[in-house]
Parts: structure tokens; C-alpha cells; sequence
């Protein structure tokens, strides 16, 4: 009997049609805003979570996950709507690159034109809660920034950098689901790539409720 609800279970959430609605619920009902429509701040923040690195001799190789975060800080830092450009230092313990994701996106911001004193990089970083820490000790927390991070994921960081004292403008991209689309016969097959996309959002409503406990 429990292997047949396993089945099921498993048949449900990899199906587009529980999984896309699942992951609104997630991202929430914000659509994307153009850049127009937010106010500007003393400094953009782009978290972690972007990139793979891997360096092989003296060459770095770099592998690119969600780039919206990076496109997007640089869009909002030339549309003039902060003066300082933050990069997290994202690096795991197991990681063997010597640079970090903040690192590695500062060189890229400065190909894209953005002034070297413009920009900053934490220091070494493993999840959100150390992204908020370590960005308030570059800046104070009592100063307005845009953070700039997916949708699905806006949620817990915006409440973990007001946790630091700063006020938080939030700009959403890297949105998962289609908010227009309609339900056809597609919605009701199982797919990995579906599974996955609800995996990711249960991982999400873990670390909400975690941070929420341990506050």
C-alpha cells in the first residue's frame, strides 16, 4: 500500500501542473518589474548562486546557472539607481577554486564597464544569513539597498537582511513559471525536469520555516 502512495505521490509533484503552481506559490504573486519602476537606493546587492568555478593551472573556467542576477545588478548600477555595486563572496567548503563568486563577477562587471571603486565584494560566504553579516560590514545597515536575487528565493533573504537593520527594495528576476499559461494535456505527464522544480521549492519552504524557528 505505501508503495502505491509513494508512486503517487512521486507522479503528482513531477507533474507540470502541480508543480508550476506550487512554484507561484513560492515565487509569490509579484510579477517582474521593470527597473523604471523601483526607487533608487545606496547600493545594489546580487547574492550568491550564480556560477560554477573551476580553475585548471592558472586558468579559471567558469559555468554560468542563473546569470539574471548578474545582468540585472549591472542593468540597475547603469540605469543609475545606486552608486555602489555588491557581490557576494560565494564559496562552499568543498569548493577548490581559490576565487569566490564575488570574485569572479567583479571582473565581470568590470568588463561591462562598471568603475573598479564602484564595486565591492564580501568576504567569504555560505548561505543567505552570512550574505546579510557580511554585507552590513561593508556598509551600514541602516542604508537602503536593492537586492537582487530569483524570485522563489526573495522571500527569506529580504526578511534575513531587514533582520541586519537594512531597508530592502526588493527587485525579483529569474522567475521559474509561466503566470499566462494555460492547462493542456502536456500538464498531466511527469517529467524530471519537474520534479526537480518542485524539489527546489520544498527546499525553499524548509529554509523559510528553519530561519523562522531558529529566530
Amino acid at each position: 500500500m505505501l508503495i502505491y502512495i509513494a508512486i503517487g505521490v512521486l507522479y503528482i509533484i513531477s507533474t507540470p501542473l502541480f508543480s508550476n503552481n506550487f512554484f507561484k506559490l513560492v515565487e509569490g504573486s509579484e510579477y517582474r518589474m521593470p527597473i523604471s519602476a523601483i526607487d533608487s537606493a545606496d547600493a545594489i546587492v546580487v547574492l550568491s548562486g550564480i556560477l560554477g568555478i573551476n580553475e585548471v593551472g592558472d586558468s579559471t573556467y567558469v559555468e554560468w546557472g542563473d546569470p539574471d542576477r548578474f545582468f540585472e545588478g549591472i542593468a540597475l548600477y547603469k540605469a543609475g539607481m545606486a552608486q555602489k555595486l555588491i557581490f557576494t563572496g560565494g564559496k562552499m567548503p568543498w569548493d577548490k577554486a581559490k576565487k569566490t563568486e564575488g570574485e569572479v563577477l567583479k571582473e565581470y562587471a568590470i568588463e561591462n564597464g562598471i568603475p573598479l571603486e564602484k564595486i565591492l565584494v564580501t568576504k567569504d560566504v555560505e548561505n543567505t544569513a552570512e550574505e546579510a553579516v557580511a554585507v552590513s560590514e561593508l556598509i551600514s545597515p541602516s542604508k537602503r539597498i536593492i537586492l537582487v536575487t530569483s524570485a522563489y528565493h526573495m522571500y527569506r533573504a529580504k526578511r534575513l537582511f531587514e533582520k541586519q537593520g537594512f531597508q530592502v527594495i526588493t527587485f525579483k528576476i529569474d522567475y521559474k513559471t509561466n503566470r499566462n499559461s494555460k492547462i493542456t494535456f502536456m500538464d498531466f505527464l511527469p517529467s524530471a525536469q519537474n520534479l526537480e522544480l518542485s524539489e527546489t521549492g520544498i527546499r525553499e519552504i524548509i529554509g523559510r520555516l528553519f530561519y523562522l524557528i531558529k529566530d
